[in-house]
């Protein structure tokens, strides 16, 4: 629920400009928000957008077409995805991509997932951190 409420919450800081911590009060304030991760929530609306440049240089070599022409609710979760992928050596890469790609069929395009999937796996395979299976090392 916390990458749920994530993928929102950054699709309206990369649509509207706001700061996460203009947006953030919005959604904990929510009676939806009950249950959520509120830490992993917080963290995520902050480091995303502090590792916003390197997140997309990384995923740029990895992509068909530039990350700018990507549709916003796609661009937060292969944002998502890759900060999960490069920041966090506590979640199996396999469960960043499997997430991404369960947001992608929520948020996203028709085919939207499949592009997210194929940007993430070729940025998970190409980590040193990884072994073939997309597991971490």
């Amino acid at each position: 629920m916390a990458r749920r409420n994530a993928v929102q919450a950054l699709y309206q800081w990369l649509v509207t400009g706001q700061s996460p911590a203009e947006i953030e009060p919005g959604f904990i304030s929510d009676q939806s928000f009950a249950g959520v991760d509120m830490a992993y929530f917080r963290q995520l609306i902050s480091d995303v957008p502090r590792q916003q440049a390197t997140i997309e240089s990384r995923l740029q070599g990895h992509a068909e077409r530039t990350l700018d022409s990507v549709d916003p609710v796609e661009r937060a979760i292969l944002l998502i995805g890759g900060y999960e992928l490069l920041f966090r050596p506590d979640i199996p890469a396999r469960v960043a991509l499997d997430e991404a790609v369960q947001m992608a069929h929520i948020f996203g395009a028709e085919e939207g997932y499949r592009f997210i999937n194929g940007v993430l796996d070729r940025l998970a395979a190409d980590d040193p951190g990884q072994d073939a299976t997309g597991s971490r090392r």
